[in-house]
């Protein structure tokens, strides 16, 4: 018989330490309960709250003083969300789940209550709720439990850590994989097996190739091309490998047959400098203001940036830019120990014709940030 155990768990102690934080946030918001929508496999809150990675749409409602509920879909999906989940009262959503989301809410004798919303919630589910029961009320506090979410605790960061040696064995088959002649396209080849041999998968691999002397494109691209490599090409990545429901990230920047030109050096310098500046200011306590004015050595040096420059692990905040390039509205935050984040500075010429990506998943600590990566920081020369 199939047991929970069988499957990536986290433990009791883990489990609980989530709920009771979820009750706190539900008290101090004053609100009655608390309902989670989250959909696809791995769905973020679902994941968080029930230890199930759930699979289509599902809800999970909590309500002061009574055990929790998931609703969830497909039918033949709930025999193993039975079997994961640590909320033990699991129902099949029915032929709608809109629908079986207010029988819920009457069961339970919300229909009149205040009842926080978690998640991108339909707007058919949200507007047949507040038209059944015009007397409940309802608030957003997606972004509180965010914010709560993005201090991780230790069996979060074992979790990542793991994804993270994933990501660092996708580099060295790519080191040891990439051939003169390969089609871009081909390269997830190498990439994925590394995942799937020890039960992970593919979080994101974006890729750009070009001749180092003929530069074309300033990002890693989500979508890969069929040109071939060359000698004197070079490839420029963004890795993600993941591991039940948490990813790691590495940037690493490959050549074919030869080193890189002294343009192509000076750019991946300056990216490291970004990111060894960035892992030594950021510490428990540092602001994102703060981090901001250090990046500003990308400028200084003649250069700019595309993509965001650090950003929580699995897309969690801060989320920020340089001060130079900033396009976000976003309010200043404070670090704090035992966040886990992505520094990653995306240095290019300001032609947009030339850039390259370098960084890897760090865990803040009150002197700096803790790599969890063990790749060496090195631009690699793959011979063709």
């Amino acid at each position: 018989m199939r047991q929970r155990s069988d499957y990536p768990t986290f433990s009791d102690k883990e489990m609980a330490r989530r709920h009771e934080a979820i009750e706190n946030l539900m008290a101090q918001e004053g609100v009655d309960a608390l309902l989670v929508y989250g959909t696809g496999r791995y769905a973020s809150d679902i994941y968080w709250l029930t230890d199930w990675p759930s699979s289509r749409e599902a809800y999970v409602l909590f309500q002061n003083g009574k055990d929790p509920v998931v609703l969830m879909q497909l039918f033949n999906h709930l025999p193993m969300a039975r079997v994961m989940s640590v909320v033990k009262d699991v129902r099949w959503a029915g032929a709608n789940t809109s629908n079986s989301v207010l029988e819920l809410i009457r069961e339970r004798g919300l229909e009149s209550k205040k009842i926080g919303l978690v998640g991108a919630i339909p707007y058919q589910h949200y507007h047949k709720l507040s038209e059944k029961f015009p007397n409940a009320t309802f608030t957003d506090l997606g972004g509180k439990m965010r914010m709560m979410r993005t201090v991780r605790s230790a069996e979060e960061i074992e979790r990542i850590g793991f994804a993270s040696k994933l990501t660092d064995q996708s580099i060295q088959a790519l080191a040891e994989g990439l051939k003169e002649g390969m089609r871009e396209d081909e390269i997830p080849a190498i990439i994925e097996p590394v995942y799937l041999k020890r039960g992970g998968y593919a979080g994101i691999h974006f890729m750009s190739s070009m001749p180092m002397r003929n530069p074309d494109f300033p990002v890693p691209s989500q979508f890969h091309s069929s040109r071939k490599l060359q000698k004197g090409d070079c490839l420029i990545t963004e890795i993600s490998g993941a591991y039940s429901g948490y990813s790691g990230q590495i940037h690493r920047t490959f050549s074919i047959g030869e080193g890189p030109t002294p343009e192509w050096q000076d750019l991946h310098d300056v990216a490291v400098e970004a990111f060894e500046t960035l892992a030594t200011v950021i510490k428990d306590g540092t602001t994102t203001t703060e981090a901001e004015e250090a990046a500003e050595v990308i400028h200084r040096r003649g250069y700019s940036i595309y993509d965001d420059l650090v950003h929580g692990v699995n897309q969690y905040p801060p989320i920020f830019q340089t001060k130079t390039t900033k396009r976000h509205e976003s309010r200043e935050m404070t670090f704090r120990e035992s966040m886990v984040i992505v520094i990653q500075p995306n240095v290019m010429t300001k032609d947009e014709k030339m850039g390259l990506q370098f960084g890897e998943t760090l865990r803040v600590t009150r002197k700096g940030c803790e790599s969890l990566n063990a790749y060496p920081r090195q631009w690699i020369i793959c011979q063709t």
